[in-house]
């Protein structure tokens, strides 16, 4: 067996030796001049001899193809409808992808078979392009728990705002922007949405990661060219390496074999059945009632924050191994009604007290104003300024006048804001009797904008049991 092994080893290297060099691939191994003493090659005329050597445990045999033409050439045949060029810096990136860091391409290798098929599902359904399933890559490493430093969060890495303006829900127990379905939906809309805006997708793209505001930016400090490589300078500098890293992890997850990769040990989601959950639920306790691995519950569930649902105004989606649904079958009502009953009390204490928690509490949407500072608008709104620097994204007390800041309120204080002397902006109630929301509106906002309407009253008019709106909704805001 050992000198079989040998042969099959020499034969990826015959060549090479023959030549007396290096073949245009790379041996990982604590040291190539290690393996190259430990083997003992004797050539003969018609056959060659090798002598088994025990390889290092990370030995690996790394096909590296370094001509510019042959990758070049690679990428043309893939291009599909977004662009797929060949420069220096993208061919940087094919490096790091599958020679510098094999182990991240392998990782995704193993999850690609767990998200893959719903990327391919929406981007057809929103008649988009399929190669946008690897942008997924890029952002999160395919890990729909993802948190940035910037609090981006998910396969998607939506940040909050954007998030809930393409109708992500997002509290202290739920967080859609894990939810791989919902949120691949939101992303399906947003990328379209900056492929319109921009008709390019290189620079839909680099709109993604930096926002439509940067790019326009960019645009016209390159004097108006609509580029991406030519407005390259003037993009963030993250920006710069997010496009090619897309069209490098493109490249090779379009060519694995040519780079030795294997296709085994691929992840896979347990057998699942779904339950329609209203009532609060403590997860582990359901899993240990049930005899059911709480890790599988997490993997089907991303979205649930702190292992908790709480009571919720209409059903939720549940997804549950079948092994546990099984259970279930035999006496339903006894495993939720004993999960229900487990640290209720305790996880709505830590809700309501949590930094930056806006469980339980309502927006409005301040305009800061001249002479304006965190400290004051904290006192005059009686939260902390930890909490608004974590709602708005703040990484220090700086702000600008006519900056708009997101401030989550108790109900008593909501109720006492909606209430306080309309502004000079207000107006009577219009004769058409409904409003239609534009992105940024909050019912705060919009009761602000009409005499005599409160939040409670929108609620009320509407059949609202939360402050949740979206733009283009209807709502009637008079009888």
């Amino acid at each position: 067996m050992r000198k079989i092994f040998g042969c099959l080893i020499f034969l990826l290297l015959a060549t090479s030796l023959r030549a007396q060099v290096l073949p245009d691939s790379v041996l990982v191994a604590d040291s190539l001049e290690v393996i190259e003493a430990e083997a003992e090659i004797l050539f003969k005329e018609d056959s060659v001899q090798i002598n088994y050597f025990s390889l290092p445990a990370d030995w690996e045999y790394i096909p590296g193809d370094d001509d510019p033409l042959v990758i070049a050439d690679r990428l043309s045949c893939i291009e599909k409808d977004i662009p797929l060029r060949y420069n220096d810096k993208i061919h940087g990136f094919i490096n790091y992808f599958t020679v510098k860091d094999r182990e991240y391409t392998r990782m995704m290798i193993q999850r690609m078979n767990l998200y893959f098929p719903l990327f391919e599902k929406y981007l057809a359904a929103y008649n988009l392009p399929d190669e946008l399933k690897y942008l997924s890559i890029i952002e999160s490493g395919l890990n729909p728990r993802a948190i940035s430093r910037a609090r981006a969060v998910g396969l998607w890495q939506f940040m909050s705002a954007t998030g809930r303006y393409f109708g992500l829900h997002i509290d202290w127990y739920i967080d859609e922007r894990m939810d791989p379905e919902k949120s691949t939906k939101a992303a399906c809309l947003y990328l379209k949405q900056l492929y319109g805006m921009f008709g390019d997708w290189e620079l839909a793209l680099a709109a993604y990661n930096s926002g439509p505001g940067n790019v326009k930016r960019a645009i016209r400090k390159a004097g108006y060219k609509k580029s991406f490589w030519d407005i390259y300078p003037y993009v963030p500098r993250e920006t710069r390496s997010y496009v090619p890293q897309f069209v490098a992890i493109t490249y090779t997850m379009n060519h694995l074999s040519e780079h030795n990769f294997q296709m085994h040990e691929q992840e896979a989601f347990p057998l699942s059945d779904t339950l329609q959950v209203k009532k609060y639920l403590h997860l582990p306790t359901l899993a240990k009632l049930t005899e059911t691995c709480m890790d599988d519950i997490i993997k089907l569930n991303p979205s649930i924050q702190h292992n908790a649902l709480p009571d919720l105004n209409k059903p939720y989606t549940l997804h549950l191994p079948l092994q546990t649904m099984n259970m279930l079958a035999s006496n339903k009502s006894f495993f939720l009604d004993s999960a229900s009953r487990v640290g209720k009390k305790e996880l709505e204490l830590l809700a309501k007290n949590a930094p930056g928690s806006t469980y339980g509490k309502d927006k409005i949407v301040y305009k800061v104003r001249s002479g304006d500072v965190l400290g004051s608008i904290a006192i005059r709104h009686n939260v902390k300024v930890a909490d608004l620097k974590k709602w708005n994204n703040l990484s220090s007390n700086t702000i600008r006048v006519g900056q708009r800041l997101n401030i989550w309120l108790k109900p008593n204080a909501y109720a006492k804001a909606s209430a306080s002397p309309a502004s000079s902006t207000t107006q009577a109630l219009p004769d058409s009797k409904t409003y239609t929301v534009r992105p940024g509106d909050s019912l705060w906002s919009i009761s602000q904008k009409f005499q005599g309407l409160t939040i409670q009253k929108l609620k009320e008019l509407n059949k609202l049991t939360d402050s949740k709106i979206q733009p283009g909704q209807k709502l009637v805001v008079g009888i």
